[in-house]
């Protein structure tokens, strides 16, 4: 089978680009042919399709700020640039992920008026949401655009800016529910949280299929799933939504050792804490050595997770999880098993729970055995290859 796979970024920069570049290198190793679309940048991994890939576009200057403007209408040098790749290739499937603002739908609507069958894997709301994560200005989740799009006008949600609101408002008209539909296969969502809430936007269950993402299980390989150290830690962005300020002021409260692992906008902004470390951005063998030596990890979130792999790998490392009871999050924690979850944004339940965690005694190396079961790829390549088949 000859698949063409489409994400904003070819570099490990977020979750979509580590899921999108995995996958390719998961057909490959099974003898499909594969090829891929982004656009080109700095960071870019060298790749024999890096010539179709159209040039990227910032939000530096006025000039910049209108090409990007036009990126999300569906501009020339991505249709273009697509369909010489489509004519090259000639592709069976092509598998969409974020490709919203920077490459947009058009490449979808290219591919179907081409007769090619679109399957499109959903990592964010943008399909619901022109802010992509269903927070009113950033701050509180939101579900008044699964019924009007209006609500980031009047919120003025993108970037807090009207004008910049305006560009979303105007790409969510443009690429509607609709046009959206017509365009594609079928819609992967990673977690059963993520198509209810598809549901709910009004889009058609016949073009939904619930998929949990996998990984490469084989990386999250330890020595000794019992040796662990007086700590428990937290591994993502340093940002509002995902609660690292409410996980500070319950580590405040306790007695107990707290690893930060990550950086962003918040970096530097917190006062110290005699039990917090801040380690700041730390590459995969560096996380999973101190994941896989903490009591557990936490997952503060305060916005509607899909389907988070600091999840998924913390598991497959063998150590618990204590998540935030919102969006796709408590699907993928057995309670009392694998971990524990609280109400997102509790201070007190979570401080509560985190007690709970450091008094409660896990297995190990079950945790870490059955969620390799659960999540490796060669589970999810067969669902894939059903569904592609289909």
């Amino acid at each position: 089978m000859r698949v063409l796979l489409c994400n904003k970024f070819y570099y490990r920069r977020g979750g979509d680009c580590i899921y999108s570049i995995n996958l390719e290198k998961m057909l490959s190793a099974h003898g499909h042919e594969t090829a891929f679309f982004a656009m080109d940048s700095p960071e870019t991994i060298e790749t024999e399709w890096r010539r179709f890939f159209p040039p990227e576009v910032s939000l530096t200057g006025v000039k910049s700020k209108l090409n990007y403007a036009s990126r999300c209408l569906g501009d020339s040098d991505v249709r273009n640039n697509f369909s010489n790749l489509l004519i090259f290739f000639k592709p069976d499937i092509v598998h969409l992920n974020n490709i919203h603002s920077q490459l947009s739908p058009i490449i979808a609507e290219v591919a179907h008026k081409r007769g090619v069958k679109v399957v499109w894997t959903l990592h964010d709301y943008k399909l619901l949401c022109p802010r992509y994560d269903c927070l009113k200005r950033g701050q509180t989740p939101c579900g008044d655009c699964l019924s009007s799009k209006m609500g980031v006008l009047w919120h003025s949600c993108m970037k807090n800016s009207f004008v910049a609101s305006c560009v979303a408002f105007a790409e969510a008209l443009k690429w509607n529910r609709k046009v959206l539909e017509r365009n594609t296969d079928m819609f992967i969502c990673p977690s059963q949280f993520m198509k209810d809430m598809m549901l709910k936007g009004g889009f058609a269950e016949s073009k939904l299929t619930h998929l949990c993402n996998s990984i490469d299980v084989s990386a999250c390989e330890i020595d000794d799933y019992d040796n662990r150290s007086d700590y428990y830690c937290y591994v993502g962005r340093l940002s509002h939504e995902k609660g690292i300020s409410t996980l500070l002021e319950a580590a405040s409260r306790l007695p107990y050792k707290l690893i930060v692992v990550g950086g962003g906008p918040l970096e530097g902004g917190f006062p110290q804490l005699h039990n917090v470390e801040f380690v700041g951005y730390k590459d995969w063998s560096v996380i999973k050595e101190i994941v896989g030596r903490a009591k557990f990890t936490v997952i503060p979130s305060e916005w509607y997770e899909n389907n988070p792999l600091s999840v998924i790998e913390a598991l497959c490392i063998g150590t618990p999880v204590l998540g935030a009871r919102i969006g796709g999050i408590p699907e993928l924690i057995d309670e009392g098993r694998t971990g524990l979850c609280f109400e997102s944004g509790n201070v007190q339940m979570l401080t509560d729970r985190i007690k709970e965690m450091y008094e409660d005694s896990f297995d190990y190396k079950s945790i870490a055995e059955s969620s390799k079961r659960r999540f490796n790829q060669e589970a999810y390549y067969e669902r894939l290859m059903d569904l592609y088949k289909r």
